[in-house]
């Protein structure tokens, strides 16, 4: 594999670069050391025959006679042929040469480098071109106090191989080196195995992916066993966050079904896990469409909780895991009741729970008020339709254009007892028989179309414009019918009340894992504040003979709600600062 490749290469020529490093520098400083023995060797025989020759030169006294032809004694003494033997005056001057006939005649040897070496160190050597003689030497010259005597042997073939290292000593160094490569070879082969199948673990690790037996093996050595333990380890930690991943999917996913708000945070107040409930209600309290669950501590409803969290999560609180303190209050919005209760814990985490009370509280109240709405609902239009019939029948003579009014009065009235019947019906079956209804995946921008396309001629008569916002891919799991009659009613509501010339817009502004978030407005008249608490209340009307008159039964938002909260939703009212009234609701995916 690529990478165990180049790691192996790194730490193979790094290895083989200070080993080969070692060796040309041993191999250097041992030919270096053996041509200066070599040399050593060389330069003592010419030593010695310039000492034969100063010798003599002082025995027979020749710088006085300058009888220097009679050194030619000297060859004799001379044991190697292609020894040539000068002598050269203070000044340069050549007095004599074993090689040259006519040695008088020689150019001054004064500037020649082996003389000038000896002149200031006593002796040189130099190997250079006679241009005299037109050989090659190897001189060796030696100062004494009144003359030079150089000796220089002929540098042929002989002497130059002379002088050259042993060749053999070259062969051992490299068959040392080439044994040295092949042991760092394998070693660095077994190490990249350990260090490569620890690199190949991190970047497992690092991605948090599972690590197979194969994967976990290493060699038989101390990195291998350190391996061997981190890897043990890590598999350890990645089963225990696998447990903490399941058992938070399990929370999470138990959150999600709960009825009530929940959310969970850090001592410095971030986000660590909270419902979608959490969001709506914060939302509805805020009278903010969107919102994220930090912004939750900017709101003033909440500065309760805030001013609690100040005095438990400074760093000097402390308390007991027995004794965790507690906070529990209730807040009133509009026509919804939140109950809130925040908890922090041991490591001042904190979680806050928001429950809406709203339906239990308004349940007991439609329960009482129930028998006494249907009584009195029923009442009004019975009594029109007895007051008809009685008219009809205590006056037989009528003419036929009374006969027909007053029955055309006492057929709206029985239509409007049976919308009203089928309204209490409808309610009734939404909250106590809720699952007769049949629950399958429902377009919602297609229910809307219909339901603006069955109310098109009544809006375009009062020049009602309507704008949907609703991608066509929202689908939520309800019931297409219940659906229908939600935004039915909340048209219906904007076409009798809102006012002419009015714009209508529905949209989905919001959606998280398990909810789609929806807005219903006009730019109407709205309604009064006083009353918008309670729109949502069985038979209740803002004006009520205006209501009567308009064929309302005073149950459409009633049902709006109810059929809204059978799709897991809720809705709430409010009117916009720039005027008219806005429904917003959630309806659940599944």
């Amino acid at each position: 594999m690529p990478i165990q490749q180049t790691f192996r290469r790194k730490i193979f020529y790094y290895f083989i670069a200070v080993f080969l490093s070692f060796t040309v520098a041993i191999l250097l400083f041992q030919l270096q050391r053996e041509k200066n023995y070599k040399t050593s060797q060389l330069e003592n025989t010419l030593r010695n025959v310039t000492e034969v020759a100063h010798n003599y030169i002082e025995h027979y006294n020749l710088m006085k006679t300058q009888n220097f032809s009679s050194a030619d004694t000297l060859k004799v003494l001379i044991p190697q042929d292609n020894i040539r033997l000068t002598i050269i005056d203070k000044r340069g001057i050549v007095l004599y040469d074993s090689f040259v006939y006519e040695y008088k005649k020689m150019e001054n040897h004064f500037e020649r480098p082996e003389v000038q070496k000896a002149l200031f160190g006593g002796e040189g050597a130099n190997i250079r071109h006679s241009a005299t003689t037109g050989t090659d030497f190897y001189y060796y010259a030696r100062n004494y106090d009144d003359y030079f005597v150089r000796a220089a042997m002929v540098y042929d073939v002989n002497v130059e191989n002379f002088l050259k290292a042993e060749r053999l000593f070259i062969f051992f160094i490299i068959a040392i080196f080439l044994i040295i490569w092949l042991v760092i070879n394998e070693l660095t082969k077994r190490l990249s195995i350990s260090i490569t199948k620890l690199k190949d673990f991190a970047i497992k690790a690092g991605k948090n992916e599972p690590i197979n037996e194969e994967e976990g093996r290493f060699p038989d050595n101390e990195l291998g066993e350190i391996g061997s333990q981190i890897v043990k380890i890590y598999n350890n930690l990645h089963e225990a966050n696998n447990s903490i991943a399941l058992e938070k999917d399990r929370l999470a996913n138990h959150m999600n079904i709960l009825n009530e708000g929940i959310g969970f945070f850090t001592p410095q107040k971030e986000k660590m896990l909270v419902n979608s409930n959490f969001i709506q209600f914060v939302s509805i309290i805020s009278d903010t469409l969107t919102i994220s669950a930090e912004n939750f501590f900017t709101i003033p409803e909440f500065e309760k909780i805030n001013k609690f969290l100040e005095k438990n999560l400074h760093k000097d609180t402390v308390f007991q895991s027995n004794e965790l303190p507690q906070i529990e209050f209730t807040i009133h919005k509009d026509d919804s009741y939140f109950k809130l209760m925040c908890i922090v814990f041991a490591d001042k985490s904190f979680e806050i729970l928001i429950t809406d009370i709203t339906r239990p509280e308004k349940r007991r109240l439609l329960k009482q008020q129930l028998t006494s709405n249907i009584a009195h609902e029923l009442k009004t239009p019975l009594a029109s339709i007895k007051g008809y019939i009685e008219t009809l029948m205590s006056n037989p003579d009528i003419d036929k254009a009374k006969q027909q009014y007053f029955i055309e009065r006492a057929s709206r009235q029985a239509e409007r007892l049976n919308l009203l019947l089928n309204d209490i019906s409808l309610l009734n079956n939404i909250e106590d028989a809720g699952e007769l209804f049949e629950i399958k995946p429902v377009h919602i921008k297609g229910i809307v179309s219909d339901v603006v396309e069955n109310l098109e001629s009544r809006m375009a008569a009062k020049n009602i414009k309507c704008k949907l916002d609703i991608d066509k891919d929202v689908v939520v799991n309800g019931n297409d019918s219940l659906l229908s009659s939600v935004f039915q009613n909340l048209l219906e509501n904007s076409i009798n009340y809102a006012g002419e010339d009015i714009k209508i817009e529905i949209r989905n502004y919001l959606e998280d894992t398990n909810f789609h978030y929806f807005s219903y407005s006009d730019t109407g008249v709205g309604i009064p504040e006083e009353h918008l608490n309670r729109i949502f209340e069985r038979f209740y009307r803002i004006d009520s003979g205006r209501t009567r008159e308009l064929g309302g039964t005073g149950l459409g938002l009633s049902i709006v709600r109810n059929a809204i909260q059978l799709h897991k939703g809720n809705i709430s009212a409010r009117n916009k600062p720039d005027g008219g009234v806005e429904f917003l609701f959630s309806l659940a995916k599944q």
